[in-house]
């Protein structure tokens, strides 16, 4: 299983909203990056919801449900992708960017060195980490 973390505005697309909804495309990636990161989640992986924007900070969990296919939000014939991801569960405590940030454990994260992106991979020893951090145990 490979870890992700996902960005959303949570004026557009919120923690709430994915809950509610269930199974949701993550549309709307127009960054040549984010998109080959998209191309790489296999079923099963998981991903950090962090808003972005507004709060800065993790606040759940989403599960790969379907790979990446063509994003039915973009212009036919475009090379955007999207997935289809699921909640697996909020975090207990939200973990925010001045605390992650301030973790020398975190040292090399994604999110600190490329805080535009907003799909990015998340090593392992980091996902330990931040799950720890919130306070979120794997079902």
């Amino acid at each position: 299983m490979a870890y992700w973390l996902v960005k959303s505005e949570p004026d557009a697309f919120s923690w709430d909203e994915q809950v509610a909804k269930g199974v949701e495309p993550w549309t709307g990636v127009r960054n040549h990056t984010a998109k080959q990161n998209l191309m790489a989640m296999k079923l099963g992986d998981r991903a950090f919801f962090y808003h972005s924007n507004i709060g800065k900070q993790i606040v759940g969990v989403v599960e790969v449900v379907r790979e990446a296919y063509p994003d039915p939000t973009a212009e036919p014939g475009s090379p955007w992708v999207c997935v289809d991801m699921k909640a697996v569960g909020p975090f207990p405590r939200p973990v925010g960017l001045a605390e992650i940030k301030a973790s020398p454990r975190l040292e090399g994260l994604p999110l600190i060195r490329q805080s535009r992106l907003s799909v990015m991979p998340v090593s392992a020893a980091h996902w330990r980490t931040l799950c720890a951090m919130g306070g979120f145990k794997a079902p």
